[in-house]
């Protein structure tokens, strides 16, 4: 038996499901709320890296992620006309690197949440929480109240809950880029993931499943006000303007019916200890990155996963923590400084072969066992 008996999961995304999964795994009695009453995902893709691939497998959604998604075989580097140039290879012995749509991983990982028996209730978060010896007293956003052995804040680089248990802590910040998002039809040639480097901005593509792929652009600009859905593929259109090879086609397809999404990039670095009593920051809460190594949802679920086995180990809910912390400070602060930095050389201009150069050292670190 666990230190841990009952647990309140903040946030209903991937880290959230994920830690819902591996607790109720335990036996452990597992809420979990959400504050959109819907419980919604934007509609734009991701990249898997193979150890997001590794951690699929470990929490047990790797098949249905295979099955709904798509794996490559490692990244080819092209110019802004379309033609190679290098390739940054998977690490050795793992799953190829590929891509999901959100909306499909959301469906799994919520599925597999429900079956759980985890309670999950939406429209709702945390207004306090008061720490005892034995439990945390939480007080939510509907005046209801409850006790549990444990609280996880998996609640985005947004948190709440950061905010009530760390009210120091650093709040996030504009990158100096934006980050454009498009879903499209997927031809058979781009049959893994592509980088397309060296212009004014950077391109990759990622398929998402047998039909379809997700692009990413990225602009170093002042932030951007906001701009109505309709009128996004305009944006979109004149900065691939001069691009050739596939992204010429998907320029040609813009549309205002397009499926776009723009966002700033916001991130910081979150000192450790990433947790307070019995409260633990976990994910974006904990670590919040940019996208540039694709791995904000493979730390996410090695947060739950290492949890999980720490909570098994045995010990006091401090001692388990202290175990948690060990593991995955570096890790995942690794990530967050190489992504960061990954942005930087962007926004200066450096060479690509610089840019994939830290893109493949950093794989590899994050390839060693967890």
């Amino acid at each position: 038996m666990t230190a841990v008996r009952s647990a309140l999961i903040v946030g209903g995304g991937i880290g959230g499901m994920a830690s819902a999964l591996v607790l109720r795994g335990l036996g452990v009695a597992v809420d979990l709320i959400d504050l959109d009453p819907a419980w919604r995902v934007y509609g734009a893709g991701i990249t898997i890296t193979s150890p997001t691939m590794r951690a699929f497998a470990q929490l047990g959604i790797l098949d249905e992620v295979l099955r709904d998604g798509f794996s490559g075989s490692g990244i080819k580097v092209c110019t802004v006309e379309g033609e190679q140039i290098g390739e940054v290879p998977d690490p050795a012995g793992m799953p190829g690197s590929g891509g999901i749509m959100r909306p499909t991983l959301h469906r799994i990982l919520s599925e597999r949440t429900r079956a759980s028996g985890a309670h999950v209730r939406l429209g709702l978060t945390i207004d306090a929480l008061h720490q005892r010896d034995d439990g945390v007293d939480v007080v939510f956003s509907d005046g209801g109240t409850g006790r549990y052995d444990l609280v996880l804040g998996a609640d985005g680089v947004f948190s709440r809950t950061r905010g009530l248990i760390l009210p120091d802590a650093p709040r996030p910040e504009y990158t100096g880029q934006t980050i454009w998002r498009l879903f499209a039809d997927r031809p058979p040639e781009i049959d893994r993931r592509h980088f397309f480097l060296g212009g004014p901005v950077k391109v990759g593509i990622s398929p998402v499943s047998r039909d379809s792929l997700y692009m990413f652009l990225l602009e170093t600009c002042p932030r951007r006000r906001a701009v109505p859905d309709e009128e996004l593929y305009l944006g979109l259109r004149d900065l691939l303007d001069g691009y050739g090879g596939p992204l010429r086609t998907l320029r040609e397809g813009l549309s205002p019916q397009s499926p776009i999404v723009m966002r700033p990039l916001e991130a910081f670095l979150l000192p450790s200890p990433w947790h307070v009593g019995r409260v633990l920051l976990i994910g974006d809460a904990a670590h919040p990155t940019t996208p540039h190594l694709a791995s904000g949802a493979g730390m996410a679920v090695e947060d739950a996963v290492v949890l999980g086995e720490e909570l098994a180990r045995g010990g006091s809910v401090a001692e388990v923590l202290a175990r948690f912390a060990e593991r995955r400070t570096a890790r995942c602060q690794l990530v967050v400084r190489n992504s960061m930095e990954i942005g930087r050389l962007e926004r200066a201009g450096a060479p690509p072969a610089e840019q994939t150069r830290l893109v493949s050292e950093a794989l590899a670190v994050l390839a060693q066992p967890v």
